[in-house]
């Protein structure tokens, strides 16, 4: 395939999983309207594709046997990466939990330089700076912290982190299919939602009468996640990471457009300032690096 119709493939294929993650938030609001919890909702969404689809990639996963200590840790930082965000989305105000999410240009610049052995330079620096302003801004409060309020926001702040290590170990794995990494993503929230609903078994107790749509809705998000994981790790495969997260931002305008229309959801001036900060954080930061290796530009 041309490499300039690869590379549009895969900048398509990361627009349509930000899309998708922009939106799927209010599905899992629904079902939690509908009796099912957080934990219980992202542990059927992802177990679905996993049964379903699970299977046509056996054969990649055992060829790429050698790589199973980070597919693993693929698979955690891409559970934690997902159950944190459900849960968050559920608690807290959809955009401001967003905006904490994305604060992973600073995370991705410190995974990055440990795994892919990109050097930060001065605009990096900037970078880092603007993003962590934006965060002081969105978060200060007269006599407090500048902390995350809220569980809500605590989860969306780790679910960001998260999703920048799961960023960079999948361009790590740079010799493995996208199928061995879907499958690893989908086993990593099933394990991780395993433990918390063996710890939380009243999660379950929406099976005994769950309605016909309720199963079809659950069917419906766990098949999107499908899509969005096979397109993500497509596109991971294909484009830097730093410059991967400029991309996902698509996701914060579509979540700040929907949040607006289905839930009536506002953000303040202060709110704006932390996100027009971070949000121009983000679009520099595919010239935080001042080079990788060749063998990374190559991956």
């Amino acid at each position: 395939m041309p490499i300039p119709l690869q590379r549009t493939l895969a900048v398509s294929s990361l627009i349509y999983a930000a899309t998708l993650w922009g939106l799927v938030w209010y599905p899992y609001r629904l079902l939690d309207q509908a009796g099912v919890g957080g934990i219980a909702s992202a542990f059927f969404s992802y177990a679905i594709p996993l049964l379903l689809l699970g299977g046509l990639h056996g054969r990649a996963l055992r060829a790429a046997r050698g790589h199973w200590l980070w597919l693993s840790a693929l698979g955690l930082a891409a559970g934690w990466t997902n159950v944190a965000y459900v849960l968050a989305v559920l608690e807290g105000e959809v955009v401001r939990v967003l905006l904490l999410f994305y604060l992973s240009p600073l995370w991705t610049v410190l995974f990055s330089r440990f795994l892919l052995h990109e050097k930060l330079n001065r605009a990096g620096w900037a970078v880092m700076a603007l993003a962590a302003g934006g965060a002081l801004a969105m978060l200060w409060q007269p006599g407090d912290w500048p902390l995350p309020a809220s569980r809500a926001e605590w989860l969306g702040l780790s679910a960001g982190v998260m999703f920048a290590a799961s960023n960079v170990i999948s361009r790590h794995l740079g010799g493995v299919t996208e199928g061995a990494k879907s499958l690893a993503v989908w086993a990593g929230v099933a394990v991780l939602t395993l433990i918390g609903l063996a710890l939380q078994p009243s999660e379950l107790d929406f099976v005994a009468d769950a309605a016909p749509r309720t199963w079809l809705l659950l069917i419906g998000v766990g098949l999107l996640i499908a899509s969005m994981t096979y397109t993500v790790q497509y596109g991971l495969a294909r484009v830097p990471a730093n410059q991967a997260i400029v991309i996902f931002l698509f996701e914060l305008v579509v979540a700040a457009v929907a949040a607006y229309f289905l839930s009536d959801e506002r953000m303040g001036v202060q709110e704006w300032v932390g996100a027009a900060m971070i949000i121009t954080a983000s679009l520099f930061s595919g010239h935080m690096e001042n080079g990788q290796p060749k063998s990374e530009q190559d991956a």
